[in-house]
This record gives C-alpha cells, structure tokens and sequence, in this order.
C-alpha cells in the first residue's frame, strides 16, 4: 500500500468517524466552562465556590459540534431553495 493511499484511507476514516459522532450527539461540551455551565472560584479559604455563569453556552455547559453546525447549515439553505 503506497504511503499516499494510507493517508487517503486514514483521513476517510476519521471523516466518517467525526461524522457518526455528530450524528449520534449533536451536542458536546463546553470548551471554557469544561461542561459545567459555571466558573469555578475560591474564597479566602481557598475552598472552591460557584463562579459566574458561562457566557459562551449560556449556563448550560453543552455547545454544538462543528460538523452538526455545517449541516444543519447546509439542510436550512437545501430546505429554503427547494421550497415550492
């Protein structure tokens, strides 16, 4: 197997795997807050307190996955062109 058709191979199948991730949950969580929705703070103490909430994902701690954001994208521009 030549050097260039394994890199071909291997690409396709991380594509398809990225795609059946996407597929399966849409959702994944947030890069800044790790997913918990919040910062985390500490007091005088040096005990750890709820933070602010995260403004990237809105306190929820979920954010879209690049590849759903591409094809719900790609199916409303479908959807708005092939309408009757």
């Amino acid at each position: 197997m030549t050097p260039a058709l394994l890199a071909i191979t291997l690409l396709l199948g991380v594509t398809m795997c990225y795609i059946a991730v996407c597929a399966a949950s849409p959702f994944g969580n947030c890069r800044k807050c790790r997913g918990m929705g919040h910062a985390l703070k500490t007091d005088r103490r040096g005990r750890l307190k709820r933070g602010k909430d995260c403004r990237r994902c809105q306190a929820t701690g979920k954010r879209i996955r690049i590849g759903r954001w591409l094809y719900n994208r790609a199916a409303r521009i479908h959807r708005a062109g092939t309408t009757n």
